[in-house]
């Protein structure tokens, strides 16, 4: 293969950092970029360079452009109901669904002993300081129906039992193993009215 410019060398090896883009993708993708409009590929450069200035919310940990998300700001949502979910993309998930009007807490992750993550690396200190101090009365445990996202929402449950919210699971209308982010609105509807507690 002959030798490429060192910018076309170096937008391969980024793309190829994308979870599930291998040598093939890069390359189609990035000669993709080159061949449109150079104003496309500009444009995609200026949203991701924006979109990397974004900063966890204060409050819940969500994506925000500094300060308190919209979700967190706006008066309408029910701040005693915090929804806990593992990413921004499974909040994303279950806003789509239009079932829940709550807030959220995004831990940042899931307790995955495996993989050397313990509930230190995720935010579940600010939860509880949270759940405490905002007399919040239910917390529902969204995380994955898989063993780390179990795991997780057992440590959970046992964390939250001394400030006395109620604690819900989700209804397993998701099956074991599947992602949150990749379940349809009616799944999540469902498993949204149908959480019990734990």
């Amino acid at each position: 293969m002959p030798e490429l410019p060192e910018p076309m060398t170096a937008l391969l090896e980024a793309l190829r950092r994308l979870p599930g883009v291998g040598r093939r993708s890069a390359e189609r993708i990035a000669f993709h970029l080159l061949k449109g409009p150079k104003m496309d590929a500009l444009e995609l450069a200026r949203a991701v360079e924006r979109a990397a200035q974004l900063t966890p919310c204060p409050e819940c940990f969500q994506l925000s452009e500094g300060g308190p998300c919209p979700i967190c700001r706006d008066p309408a949502r029910d701040a005693a109901v915090v929804c806990v979910v593992e990413t921004p993309m499974d909040l994303l998930a279950i806003e789509k669904s239009g079932e829940f009007r709550g807030r959220y807490h995004v831990l940042g992750g899931r307790i995955a002993p495996l993989d050397g993550v313990g509930p230190e690396a995720l935010t579940i200190g600010p939860l509880l300081r949270r759940v405490r101090e905002q007399k919040v009365s239910e917390v529902i445990l969204a995380t994955n129906p898989d063993p780390d996202g179990d795991g997780t929402a057992m440590f959970l449950t046992k964390a939250l039992e001394p400030t006395g919210a109620k604690v819900t699971r989700l209804a397993r209308g998701i099956s074991s193993g599947a992602l949150m982010e990749q379940a349809n609105r009616g799944v999540l509807s469902d498993a949204l009215r149908a959480r019990r507690a734990v």
